[in-house]
């Protein structure tokens, strides 16, 4: 279809569209039209992404539940991305093993303390989870309480960004009812057992969710009464629902709905995601270097930026992109790069998902380069909780998939060890290369600023010159936000979109 008659499209579906999810947003916290004007609105927010390991913070739902205001972690990023205070008020370190943290007066949601206790059991079941969350990627630590207000975290090996670390919407701290009987160690149920200024109270399945704001959490009194939650993963309907007033928020607008949506509608923030093209390096035909870089050859970007994002995205130069304003200045040459092979009509299947629209068009193009090139291929698309299992599984040969680099940790060496080492456990082009986890265990060692980037950077070309990723894009997420919407919260680093002083 010409994407010049799309917004018109759009236009036409609306009508269709905004029925579908009328009933979907109504006030469902139990306050009536008076109680709304004397405490504030509920904000009624679409979301793109279903759960899809049932609100488990140690996975991709982690950001889900701080997006939303429900969870929270010792520290938090502040906007130059330096740890800022959260549950921890402050914190000093001991030696370069260990650092003691010491924690605000707060409760969780289900009314009990956050004590020293509480948050270093939380942080021990985080670090019995499997698969292990990506923060926690490459690194071994113990929590133990230090009187009434420490808690004392050591490090197995030295950890100079371990504030950063704690960050990570993976390590929230939940209470002692969240993780259940003993034979339940690694699960964590954040319904109502979280400290953030809104409380899941309600969650059906993979389509919706109710918060509640909890009116003693430790910052404040939030504006907004709760939020009514829907997950739509079909872009067109989120920006329709926007448009016909039936959602205050909406996240990851499709570049193609932008111009049906007001100047004033929408926001476009640089992010520090990177759609990339993934090539399974464990088995398959890209078990072989050169037909990976057969691939690499065969993929022309700027086609991805300026046409299928419109502008709203920079050509791929590596796993970071121009939100991580240090790294132009440090890249170098990928490398080791294989020489190219041909592919001869090589079969692969490529996968991706639909919950960010661009992602099914990105993945068409790349057929058509592929096949160009020589390659047979067949595409899947599917919704990203019914994929992510069999990506990370390796049943794909090639997958494309969107990524914040620094979501995980605000640490540039964290999406390295979870991504792209043996052990990585977001490791979806299934790499294991010794020189490759030898660059990354340089720079996580590494304690100075300067040199933990300049590091960064050198591992960033042992991975480019695999082959096993191949960078397309660096993205500007649209939000679509109502125009009686105050106080909406847009990061770099999508981890934060409601807070206490989001509201209409």
């Amino acid at each position: 279809m010409p994407r010049r008659i799309r917004p018109l499209l759009a236009l036409v579906l609306a009508p269709v569209l905004a029925p579908v999810l009328a009933g979907c947003f109504a006030s469902s916290g139990g306050s009536d039209a008076a109680g709304d004007a004397r405490d504030g609105s509920r904000l009624r927010v679409a979301l793109a992404f279903p759960p899809a390991e049932n609100l488990s913070p140690y996975g991709a739902d982690a950001t889900i539940l701080s997006r939303l205001g429900v969870t929270e972690g010792l520290t938090a990023l502040d906007a130059n991305g330096a740890a800022a205070p959260a549950l921890a008020a402050s914190w000093r370190q001991e030696n370069d093993r260990t650092w003691l943290f010491t924690l605000r007066e707060a409760t969780f949601q289900d009314g009990s303390a956050v004590t020293p206790a509480a948050v270093a059991a939380a942080l021990t079941h985080a670090t019995q989870a499997k698969p292990v969350p990506a923060a926690l990627s490459g690194v071994t630590l113990t929590a133990k309480a230090e009187g009434s207000k420490g808690v004392r975290i050591t490090t197995e090996a030295p950890d100079a960004v371990l504030p950063l670390r704690l960050s990570s919407p993976s390590l929230a701290i939940l209470s002692g009812k969240a993780y259940g009987n003993k034979d339940k160690q690694t699960k964590a149920d954040p319904v109502g057992h979280a400290t953030g200024p809104f409380e899941l109270t309600k969650v059906l399945g993979s389509t919706a969710a109710t918060l509640d704001r909890y009116d003693d959490y430790w910052g404040g009194r939030a504006q907004a009464a709760g939020i009514d939650v829907k997950f739509v993963a079909d872009g067109t309907a989120r920006a329709s629902a926007l448009r016909t007033d039936q959602v205050d928020l909406a996240e990851a607008i499709p570049v193609a709905q932008a111009a049906t949506l007001d100047k004033a509608g929408r926001e476009a923030t640089a992010t520090t995601r990177t759609t990339s093209l993934f090539l399974n390096t464990k088995k398959g035909p890209f078990k072989d270097a050169a037909l990976r870089a057969a691939a690499r050859q065969a993929v022309d970007t700027s086609a991805f930026a300026k046409g299928v994002y419109e502008g709203y995205a920079d050509a791929g130069a590596g796993i970071y992109g121009p939100a991580v304003t240090w790294a132009a200045g440090k890249r170098t040459e990928p490398v080791g790069r294989a020489k190219a092979g041909k592919p001869d009509k090589t079969r692969i299947n490529l996968a991706t998902y639909d919950n960010r629209p661009e992602l099914p068009e990105v993945a068409q193009v790349l057929k058509q380069q592929l096949e160009k090139a020589g390659f047979e291929v067949t595409l899947e698309v599917r919704e990203y909780s019914r994929l992510e299992s069999d990506a990370l599984d390796g049943k794909f040969d090639a997958f494309v998939g969107a990524r914040n680099s620094l979501v995980d940790t605000g640490d540039p060496v964290g999406v390295l060890a979870s991504d792209y080492t043996c052990d990585g456990g977001y490791n979806l082009a299934l790499l294991c290369d010794k020189d490759v986890d030898r660059a990354v265990a340089k720079a996580a060692d590494l304690a100075g600023t300067a040199e933990r980037q300049d590091a960064a950077m050198a591992a960033e070309a042992e991975i480019l010159g695999t082959d096993a990723v191949v960078p397309l894009v660096h993205q500007r997420i649209i939000t679509g936000v109502g125009t009686d919407v105050r106080g909406e919260l847009l990061d770099p680093y999508e981890r934060t979109l409601v807070g206490i002083g989001t509201r209409r």
